[in-house]
């Protein structure tokens, strides 16, 4: 059956003609978003929701949505969706986020420009029949200092563009290099040194905990006098009361604001104040950025839905088709090992550590671990998943340690993974071979070469002889049929183990038998989806 898509935002027939050249059915009911009760009444029909900023994805929304895999948010602003509710649910969040880089820049210089003449007001006052040359005293932009806080996808190009107008650029980003600062012809400052020297400072950074009024009243304070302040990136980044009292006092010389602490903005501190530009949140808003993000969730969509590519997620490692392809055999064992030690291990799990050797140690090891994780917490949680097993895993307060090395033995790649809590360790390794299967390697240390099927037996034993025939006799007699038989040892005489790939589940009258020998220090049924 093919996945099902509910747009529920306007997107362009082009976009939605995209899923459906991928194979996936489409409802489109733009109209849909803005109805909250009828929205929750559907919502569990289908697979994928693609939204603009109208629908909002909240919390109660995600728990009506029983059969949904991935939100798709046409642009880069994620506000209107509850991720951590989706995350728990394991539903995938995606955006575009440069699809609009171009446009949400251009926005900025042209925001920029307006206040540096002054021209919203000088355009009313003109309009009005007036002609008041001396009052709209304007400053020009070249050789002047602008301090950029963000330089990201749409800072970067607002970098480029205002070195075009001859501007001295400096840039704050924690995560800027220095190379990519010179690659941009920036310079790369503090935040104290950026408010001490910038003549415009314009913000382009996400709204989070460490971003929240980063122009708070204490750092407008600092700012040098006459400054101009632009923000085409968040409400919220700004206290707006405090930048209001700063261009009342002739502190800051104007504003320009795309963006407000809340939206729709209807009555705003910087409303009505000389030399401040405010427009309704149209950083996005050109045909051009409407279309290339509208086209750009739909083919990420689809991919995810069609393919298992992800792709701008933003709570889950992206995976490209062409990892996808490669990768698949890798996520599947990374699954079954993870699957495997979750249910051998009764108690509370402390740390997941996972070693890669070899060439899946150059692989995508994000998405790899979240594998792992996910069939680790199957056994607590059946409906865990890729993106929720992570934040199920960090809730608990389970450490995570990842290791690479390069080949270290017979298998051109493997991974081990090793789960530790207050009473043991357990370990298992397995790899992929030529032929595409995973296939377990090791058990506790102990060497195997072991098929992976949907229904398993494991056995532990001292090293013995009558196993191999009391296995085989009560498997025969209880009429199970064994696929692959596997045995491994740790030395003559020492521990053993047994591992049975039988064709259907055996039932735990069957396994109290093998108990009842007393030749088995431990019997286990296990199971693996093998889809």
């Amino acid at each position: 059956m093919a996945p099902k898509v509910l747009i529920s935002d306007e997107l362009s027939d082009a976009a939605v003609q995209i899923f459906r050249d991928r194979g996936v059915e489409v409802d489109f009911q733009p109209k849909l978003g803005k109805d909250k009760e009828a929205l929750a009444a559907v919502i569990g029909q289908y697979d994928g929701l693609a939204i603009r900023s109208a629908t909002k994805a909240t919390e109660k929304l995600i728990a009506a949505a029983t059969n949904l895999k991935v939100i798709g948010r046409a642009g880069i602003g994620v506000d209107n969706v509850d991720i951590p509710a989706a995350s728990k649910k394991g539903i995938i969040v995606m955006n575009t986020p440069f699809g609009n880089s171009i446009t949400t820049a251009e926005h900025a210089i042209s925001m920029m420009l307006a206040v540096a003449r002054q021209i919203p007001e000088a355009n009313a006052s003109t309009h009005a029949g007036k002609w008041e040359k001396s009052r709209f005293m304007g400053v020009e932009l070249t050789g002047k200092t602008l301090g950029v806080i963000g330089a990201g996808n749409i800072g970067s190009i607002v970098c480029d563009r205002a070195r075009g107008l001859k501007m001295k650029v400096i840039a704050y980003d924690p995560f800027l290099s220095e190379d990519r600062a010179d690659q941009l012809g920036v310079e790369k400052v503090t935040l104290d040194d950026l408010f001490a020297r910038a003549d415009f400072i314009t913000l382009h950074v996400p709204l989070t905990d460490q971003t929240r009024n980063i122009l708070s009243a204490e750092a407008i304070a600092k700012l040098k006098p006459g400054v101009r302040i632009i923000n085409c990136a968040r409400g919220g980044l700004v206290d707006e009361v405090a930048l209001a009292e700063a261009i009342r006092s002739g502190h800051v010389a104007g504003a320009a604001f795309d963006v407000f602490a809340e939206e729709p903005a209807t009555n705003s501190p910087l409303f009505n104040l000389p030399n401040v530009v405010v427009t309704p949140h149209l950083g996005a808003a050109t045909t051009e950025a409407q279309e290339n993000v509208a086209l750009q969730v739909a083919e990420q969509m689809a991919d995810y839905l069609m393919t298992g590519a992800v792709s701008n997620a933003l709570n889950m490692p992206s995976v490209t088709a062409e990892e996808a392809k490669v990768m698949g055999p890798w996520i599947k064992l990374a699954g079954h090992l993870g699957n495997f030690v979750g249910q051998m291990t009764d108690e509370p799990i402390t740390a997941i550590n996972v070693l890669y050797d070899g060439v899946v140690s150059t692989m995508n090891l994000a998405a790899l671990n979240c594998a792992v994780i996910a069939g680790i917490m199957r056994k607590a949680n059946p409906d865990v998943n890729m993106v929720s097993a992570p934040v199920i895993a960090k809730e608990r307060g389970i450490h995570q340690s990842t290791t690479r090395q390069d080949q270290s033995g017979a298998f051109e790649g493997y991974i081990k993974v090793t789960v530790v809590t207050e009473l043991r360790e357990r370990s298992v390794a397995g790899t992929v071979f030529s032929d595409g299967k995973p296939r377990f390697i090791q058990i506790k240390g102990i060497n195997v070469d072991a098929e992976i099927g949907a229904n398993m037996v494991y056995t532990t034993n001292d090293d013995v002889p009558g196993i191999i025939g009391t296995l085989g006799q009560t498997m025969g007699e209880n009429g199970v049929n064994i696929a692959n038989f596997t045995l491994g040892r740790a030395a003559r005489g020492a521990e053993a183990i047994a591992i049975l790939y039988v064709d259907d589940p055996v039932s735990e009258t069957v396994l109290d038998k093998l108990r009842a020998t007393g030749l088995f220090n431990q019997v286990k049924a296990l199971a693996f989806d093998m889809a």
